[in-house]
């Protein structure tokens, strides 16, 4: 009678369980390399009595202790049975670590993203079918430890009630992607039902993604504050495309450019550092008045770097607020230096974002109030 084939996703299993390593506790051989596998499936109950291929009577090894095993007799199967239940305490031991921060987590995490990343785009994406089968076995093996310790983790990332916003979100479909990749094959890794999540690359700081830029101000100079405060915060770019800070990764002084844009790395950053704030100035509106300062050709500085919404324009201080009325509550409890120039960018209603009340009390104050359009000819007498 012809032998059976071990079944794919049965192998896929098998290799995942492994870690990559025999699965004898006494000798660990790296079994995935690049000058050549030395991987081997092995029956723990013999194939001539049993014809079982399933997981459980299979045990992946390197071909010497494959000898010593089946030839040699060196184990019983109580024993290698046995190694599968190691082998599991084993991960658990090493990846099911609960970590006191993200950076902690982020060490373990960033070099088995990169290295699946790597894999992907080189092989499955340059379309070099044999060594992606070669490969994808280390994919399998890095979820594995990946799920791990994501599970093990899961207060460290930042969530929110709408899933669109929660980077929690994205590590539990993670860890349902894992569980379908290493369980099915298709040869058209689209046809799978959850993919990577790339925003997993993202949060961790290995590839941004491109989104819409994310309107926390008061968020961003609260995070601003907190990276001084650490010596790693080195400055930011507002009127790039797209906006960036620049921040010096911790022990190495390489520079990290973080994309304003990318909400999963940011909002994973706001969590990290508790600089999640209620927005009173949305950070494109802020932008696009910086950029036609900029754009006219008006030099202004920022006051303070912590401090987005102050500026100073030819030795006058400029102050923008997002209101949609300012009123004279509101303005008295500004403080302001006096010749300050207020502007208000919510022009939803136009010159009616300003109260009477509070163009008198600026009067008290000496200060002067500025709708968007009085803003556009503020700059442009500055540039006469």
């Amino acid at each position: 009678m012809d032998r059976k084939s071990i079944s794919v996703n049965v192998e896929r299993r098998l290799y995942a369980e492994s870690m990559g390593r025999c699965m004898n506790p006494a000798c660990k051989k790296e079994l995935f390399r690049v000058n050549g596998d030395v991987i081997e499936k092995a029956h723990i109950d013999p194939y001539c009595k049993t014809s079982d291929n399933t997981y459980e009577n299979l045990v992946v090894l390197c071909p010497t202790c494959h000898r010593d095993f089946d030839k040699n007799y060196a184990f019983n199967p109580e024993e290698v049975k046995l190694w599968k239940e190691t082998r599991k305490q084993e991960l658990e031991k090493y990846f099911a670590v609960k970590y006191s921060s993200f950076d902690k987590l982020k060490e373990q995490v960033v070099p088995l993203l990169l290295e699946n990343l790597s894999i992907f785009e080189n092989y499955y994406l340059g379309n070099n079918k044999s060594l992606w089968d070669k490969f994808e076995p280390k994919i399998l093996i890095n979820n594995r430890k990946l799920k791990t310790l994501f599970s093990s983790n899961l207060h460290l990332f930042q969530s929110h009630h709408q899933k669109e916003y929660s980077n929690l979100e994205y590590v539990y479909q993670f860890i349902l992607h894992a569980d379908e990749f290493e369980a099915t094959r298709s040869d058209d890794e689209k046809n799978r039902q959850i993919l990577f999540p790339k925003e997993i690359n993202s949060m961790f700081g290995v590839r941004s993604v491109r989104g819409s830029l994310m309107p926390l101000t008061e968020s961003l100079e609260d995070l601003i504050s907190k990276l001084q405060q650490k010596g790693i915060y080195e400055g930011i770019s507002l009127l790039s495309n797209p906006p960036f800070i620049t921040i010096l990764k911790e022990g190495t002084g390489e520079v990290e450019l973080v994309y304003l844009d990318d909400a999963p790395r940011l909002r994973q950053l706001y969590y990290d550092y508790h600089c999640f704030k209620s927005t009173k100035v949305r950070l494109e509106n802020l932008i696009f008045a910086l950029s036609y300062i900029s754009s006219r050709g008006v030099h202004y500085d920022f006051v303070t770097p912590n401090n987005l919404r102050e500026i100073t324009v030819n030795g006058t201080k400029m102050v923008f607020i997002y209101e949609y009325c300012l009123s004279e509550v509101t303005l008295s409890q500004m403080l302001l230096d006096e010749n300050s120039v207020v502007v208000n960018l919510h022009n939803w209603n136009e010159e009616s974002c300003i109260s009477a009340a509070a163009y008198e009390k600026a009067k008290v104050m000496k200060v002067n109030l500025l709708t968007q359009r009085k803003f556009y000819e503020f700059i442009k007498s500055i540039k006469s």
